[in-house]
């Protein structure tokens, strides 16, 4: 295979790493309202992702560095023309990681709330603008011939980018709420399986639709890809309704399991439905980047790939230890615990 088309799959690998982790993540906080009915059960819910959450998003920071380095015609054109939601992306991160290392500096309710509202605020602005802008990727943006965005912000707010928008939202939210079913105990699971019930329903009509729409991109589009995109839709959907089942029965770890599933055939949906494009104009078809015109020399994929062989697996054990040492629940009575033991 082509070390370009290579890349554009690893570059995808990536973003789906990044949002199977950091969606949880997203999730959590935007769940912070519904499962954290007193102080010591909203520590419950941030405790879950503390030792993680930083390091999930490294993986957005591996995957923009892929991109400018691989495709540095698609680095250019993406981050030029979406500067704003990537920037307002970037600040509800920061706002979000701000708020989880400040929160416990005081113990004032006022202080504490405020930065409960921040770490909501940063999750749920980067849930719906990452689905807005993939969207808009996959269906095409005006690009003129010397590869610039023309459009402006509202352009990127069309129907089908905000059904994204929304579906990649709703998603987060639900893959969020399981992660605390798997993490937590007493009433906050409790309190999380009855949210993960409730969440189901929406989060399964926007993913059927966002499935069904691309399809049909794809189709009008002629994607060579085309029986993958339906073939990752319907996974994705059958994922999604298996992850609900399994709420409904308690399992915990097939629940969060499957949610994950469920965003990966759902990215890889969206993958295969810009295949092999990067980013088509809505302009004209003869302004789009492509694989080809758009990836860096085979010299730089060469070097870019022996570095990921040597590098990758590395990283993915030490992440991988980092969930094995926090395995173990996060319940009330450690909380208290702490807090007595501190008054001491």
């Amino acid at each position: 295979m082509d070390l370009a088309y290579l890349w554009f799959f690893v570059v995808g690998a990536f973003f789906v790493g990044y949002f199977v982790l950091d969606g949880f993540d997203f999730g959590v906080g935007m769940s912070l309202p519904f499962l954290g009915r007193d102080e010591v059960s909203r520590r419950q819910v941030i405790n879950t992702i503390g030792p993680v959450w930083d390091l999930n998003e490294t993986w957005v920071i591996v995957a923009g560095a892929c991109l400018f380095a691989a495709f540095p015609e698609w680095y250019a054109t993406l981050f030029s023309g979406f500067y704003l939601p990537l920037l307002l992306i970037l600040l509800a991160l920061i706002l979000r990681g701000v708020s989880f290392e400040y929160r416990h500096q005081r113990e004032g309710l006022r202080w504490k709330r405020g930065f409960d509202r921040m770490i909501v605020i940063g999750s749920v602005v980067p849930a719906l603008l990452w689905g807005v802008a993939f969207g808009n990727i996959v269906q095409g943006v005006p690009i003129d011939a010397d590869k610039e965005f023309t459009g402006s912000l509202l352009t990127l707010l069309n129907p089908y980018g905000l059904w994204v928008g929304v579906t990649t939202l709703l998603l987060f939210f639900l893959h969020g709420v399981y992660f605390v079913g798997l993490k937590a105990d007493g009433r906050v699971r409790d309190d999380a399986h009855v949210l993960a019930r409730r969440v189901a329903i929406p989060t399964i009509v926007f993913a059927a639709g966002s499935v069904v729409w691309t399809a049909a991109i794809a189709m009008d589009r002629g994607a060579p890809a085309l029986a993958a995109v339906i073939g990752c839709g319907v996974a994705a959907a059958l994922a999604l309704v298996a992850s609900a089942v399994a709420n409904l029965r308690r399992r915990d770890g097939w629940a969060f399991g499957l949610g994950a599933v469920t965003i990966v055939t759902a990215v890889l949906t969206l993958w295969f439905a810009l295949f092999p494009f990067v980013m088509p104009s809505s302009t004209d078809p003869a302004f789009s980047l492509t694989i080809e015109n758009a990836s860096s020399s085979d010299y730089t994929l060469g070097v870019m790939t022996w570095a990921a062989v040597i590098f990758l697996p590395g990283i993915l054990a030490y992440q991988a230890w980092t969930y094995w040492v926090f395995r173990k629940r996060i319940s009330r009575a450690q909380i208290e615990k702490a807090d007595a033991a501190a008054a001491h």
